[in-house]
């Protein structure tokens, strides 16, 4: 009785232990090509993640979307972000189209919780900030008229906007 559970017992040693089956990648702490993931096409676009996927941005700058976007950062913003480099709790607004493209920046703002989880430069800004963006309930059109108010504040406060948008 003992020697057939003793052969048994052999028998799932060696299946469990498997060997080397010829190919190459076995030994390899690299996995196969075909289980690397690439980025999703929107963060390698630099669009982040989320609904918004295209913005056509307006010119000349609308202004009842200037005014809406600044009643909108003075209640739900002002107290994380300041309109110049400065950084408070979040950094500060001052150029912010020129580094961000427009579809990222309203995904930040209406998409954070998945932003911050998956996007590597929303990931960055965590780690320099080392607080997480609150999600507001930032309606899609309420991030428009917040991103043309910073369009209208990198004017005045960098002389330049959507920098970001003409690098692609």
């Amino acid at each position: 009785m003992k020697k057939p559970l003793f052969l048994l017992a052999l028998c799932f040693l060696l299946a469990a232990c498997g060997g080397q089956s010829g190919d190459e990648t076995a030994g390899s702490s690299t996995p196969p090509q075909s289980m690397i993931e690439e980025p999703e096409p929107s963060i390698a676009e630099g669009k982040g993640i989320g609904e918004v996927e295209n913005v056509e941005l307006t010119e000349p700058l609308d202004e009842d979307m200037i005014e809406m976007g600044e009643a909108i950062y003075q209640m739900k913003c002002a107290a994380c972000h300041k309109l110049t480099d400065q950084r408070v709790v979040g950094p500060g607004w001052a150029g912010i189209t020129n580094k961000r493209k427009p579809e990222w920046i309203m995904n930040m703002v209406t998409n954070v919780d998945v932003m911050l989880a998956e996007d590597p430069e929303a990931q960055k800004l965590l780690e320099e900030c080392l607080t997480r963006m609150p999600n507001q309930n930032v309606s899609i059109g309420d991030a428009r008229a917040i991103l043309e108010f910073m369009r209208k504040n990198d004017v005045e406060k960098a002389g330049e906007r959507d920098q970001a948008v003409e690098e692609s």
